[in-house]
């Protein structure tokens, strides 16, 4: 068996309770993939059942691409039309009764092969990325840190991204998103977090859970896997904070501003600038905008202290922290742009719109705001509620994007706000080419789908109207 593979054919075969073919197989697999087009020489290729392809379609493609071992199912094979004894020579069929279970459980026994790893887990409504990016700049300046790179959260992406850890690696920060019921005590099955922290409980996703009391029994299942030893970080004003802490297996810390400060340290909003924190009598400047990514930052630094952290590496992840793509981001020119377009729900859509209005800005503010998705029977009122804002608001021009959308725009325009609505980017892009002008704040802000980021340029090299 080659030196670097992860793990070896059988052992992998008695982690699952699989059948393989051949029984007898000798070797293992270096990395793990599941799209067919990124298997690299050795890998083992998880053939997943989805709703509009299934992996067993790929098999031979996956094989040719060099993969060592394919995780299949028998009802899989025989729907695709795959015979086992087509298997190339040397390479390995594992056999089990649901691929998706399969890689969540090969995830998990893979993991417990590092007991000296320091298991960090994070969930919440929104934050969960910006956390994980600062916690780890905090903790990577004195320890080994691995991640979950971008946005792999979910019932897949996590597991996958757990075989990135090896032998030197001294702590492990991952992200658990949820797109479904169960889907985060799934994940803390396979993660069985040491630290485990929730960002907040907000609307993201209430379409599909129906409430906020929903999301929040999803959310506390990143604790399900806690035996006692474990710490629960818990938001000190999120009104499910008692909810949260409730019952669990383990030390529970609140954290927030009101505790930071407590503790001596102090925050002071520099506008577009961050903010301020003087810790322990010595600043460091956290450089992305807003109340709420400070938040992030509190929240990160609190993962950092339970990790044993010292405040020099704390302040120094805060100096080092960046935006992420469409998370804050900060663009000047001859008009300032904050883009904050890489998802949007009530709560983050609400909290931009109270940062825009409150900073001190001697030019007009244009805000461009995409619908909000994933909101379901829920999405004409939050869509009416953002109206509601943006009537009170200080914006100059009101420009507004996609079908949910237009719930907004009648309520404005039903109390003489004037405002542009469109659901076509092209008269999108038009109307910002006409209303922007040298000296504007421009707010691009919206869910994902809304690819509000190709307004960019438009927006921020504006030609004077």
């Amino acid at each position: 068996m080659g030196a670097n593979f992860l793990m070896d054919f059988q052992s992998a075969g008695l982690a699952l309770g699989a059948v393989l073919f051949p029984a007898a197989a000798k070797g293992g697999f270096s990395s793990v993939a599941i799209d067919s087009r990124k298997v690299r020489q050795d890998a083992l290729f998880i053939a997943l059942e989805g709703l509009e392809t299934d992996g067993h379609r790929y098999l031979e493609e996956a094989f040719k691409a060099g993969a060592s071992a394919a995780m299949v199912t028998k009802a899989g094979m025989e729907k695709a039309g795959y015979n086992r004894e087509e298997t190339p020579k040397g390479a390995v069929l594992i056999e089990v009764s649901d691929t998706l279970r399969g890689l969540q459980n090969l995830a998990a026994a893979y993991l417990d092969r590092f007991p000296r790893l320091l298991r960090v887990g994070i969930t919440g409504s929104s934050g969960k990325t910006t956390t994980k990016e600062i916690a780890a700049g905090m903790i990577g300046t004195a320890k080994q840190v691995v991640i979950n790179e971008g946005n792999l959260n979910s019932e897949t992406g996590l597991p996958v991204a757990a075989f990135g850890v090896r032998d030197h690696h001294e702590v492990g920060i991952f992200e658990a998103g949820m797109n479904r019921r169960g889907e985060i005590a799934e994940l803390a099955a396979v993660l069985k977090p040491d630290i485990a922290l929730i960002t907040n409980i907000g609307t993201a996703h209430i379409g599909l859970l129906g409430g906020r009391e929903h999301i929040a029994r999803e959310k506390k299942a990143l604790f399900s896997r806690f035996t006692g030893k474990e710490t629960a970080l818990i938001p000190e004003d999120d009104p499910f904070r008692d909810y949260l802490a409730r019952e669990v297996k383990g030390r529970v810390v609140f954290y927030g501003k009101r505790s930071l400060e407590a503790s001596g340290v102090t925050l002071r909003d520099r506008g577009l600038a961050g903010t301020e924190f003087d810790w322990e009598g010595v600043p460091a400047v956290f450089g992305l905008p807003g109340e709420y990514n400070a938040r992030n930052a509190v929240a990160a630094a609190a993962i950092a202290k339970s990790a044993g952290v010292g405040s020099g590496a704390i302040r120094a992840g805060l100096e080092a922290a960046k935006s992420l793509f469409g998370r804050g981001e900060i663009f000047t020119g001859r008009t300032t742009v904050l883009r904050d377009c890489y998802n949007a729900n009530p709560d983050s859509m609400s909290q931009a719109l109270a940062f825009c209005d409150n900073l001190e800005w001697k030019g007009r503010r244009v805000y461009i705001l995409g619908q909000m998705l994933e909101l379901g029977e829920y999405s004409r009122a939050a869509h009416c509620e953002t109206g509601e804002l943006l009537a009170s608001s200080r914006a100059d021009c009101i420009l507004l994007y996609g079908k949910e959308m237009e719930a907004a725009a009648r309520l404005l325009q039903g109390k003489g706000i004037a405002c542009f609505y469109t659901d076509k980017m092209d008269a999108l892009k038009k109307q910002a080419a006409r209303t922007v002008r040298a000296g504007d704040m421009v707010l691009l802000k919206g869910s994902r789908g809304c690819a509000l980021e190709e307004l960019t340029q438009t927006v921020l090299l504006q030609e004077d109207n």
